[in-house]
């Protein structure tokens, strides 16, 4: 690994030694309190955070590294001062590079023009810290991955794209249920497809809510993006079928509720299945820390 700019860019024995690392972090974070002793890693953020922010600041303070946070005051990176320079200027200073970005292109010109570790915090396209969070809180409750039954339901988008990698890269099965219109990228699927081929896993893509049926836990998000204009009432009559709700689960059997947060509350989920107890949003909440730290680790050790 040089970067994590998506998961696509790491096989399954990475990608499962990099869940495992991140299991023995949590577990014995004493033995890892010097992992980043005399490390510098800055984060550049386009846009506002709750969990991306505290989860990365926190975890690279626990494994003794420093962090720096810049925020884009002056707009998007490459405006002011091209990514390019950005890239360059931070590589004399700071070991490795977060960044959370409107435009995956913004990602990739940090990881050419630089000559540090550059993370993924977020893009239009992929979200794979997150995802890596996720099938740690899933490994911690169904155990063997390749054996997983995930359902998405709801937007296609940047959060779907980095689960539906990950799923195909460790051989379990997706299902992703979205309204018309709203499918995950076309050409990321196909590359998803070809994953899921060469590693077991399947995809399955649909409107059909009832494919919740026999799906181990069901995963959504908000119904409108981070800086997208579109408004709730001209999507909500489309979406409203597609809301997580108790009756929902109960009648699919599905036994744990997940979302990478923040949500609307009452309106892509309800407050009975967020607060219930098949809910599993603060372990992945608390989980994006191990996942970002095993890859730090990988990254600077």
């Amino acid at each position: 690994m040089k970067h994590l700019l998506t998961i696509k860019e790491l096989t399954q024995s990475q990608l499962l030694a990099l869940l495992d690392l991140a299991k023995k972090i949590k577990s014995s974070p004493a033995d890892y309190r010097h992992a980043l002793a005399g490390k510098s890693v800055v984060m550049l953020f386009e846009k506002p955070s709750l969990r991306t922010r505290v989860s990365f600041d926190i975890g690279i303070h626990k494994l003794g590294g420093h962090c720096l946070y810049l925020d884009q005051q002056n707009g998007a990176l490459g405006k002011r001062e091209s990514v390019a320079d950005f890239a360059g200027n931070l590589s004399c200073w700071a070991d490795a590079i977060v960044a959370r970005t409107f435009s995956h292109k913004t990602i990739e010109g940090l990881a050419e023009f630089g000559t540090v570790p550059v993370i993924n915090a977020l893009s239009d396209l992929y979200h794979p810290c997150q995802a890596l969070a996720d099938f740690l809180t899933l490994s911690e409750h169904l155990g063997d991955l390749s054996k997983v039954k995930l359902a998405y339901v709801g937007d296609g988008n940047n959060v779907t794209h980095s689960l539906m990698i990950g799923a195909a890269i460790l051989g379990a099965s997706m299902t992703v249920i979205c309204p018309e219109g709203h499918f995950p990228d076309g050409l990321i699927v196909n590359e998803v497809q070809q994953l899921a081929a060469e590693n077991g896993g399947s995809l399955v893509l649909t409107s059909d809510i009832a494919a919740l049926e026999g799906q181990d836990a069901v995963y959504t998000d908000t119904w409108i993006s981070m800086g997208d204009q579109t408004e709730l009432y001209d999507i909500e009559a489309k979406f409203n079928p597609y809301q997580i709700n108790q009756p929902l689960m109960d009648q699919y059997k599905v036994k744990y509720f997940m979302h990478c947060l923040p949500a609307h509350r009452g309106v892509e989920v309800t407050d009975e299945v967020m607060d219930g107890k098949g809910s599993l949003i603060l372990q992945q909440a608390e989980n994006r820390m191990h996942a970002q730290n095993a890859v730090l680790v990988t990254l600077l050790s």
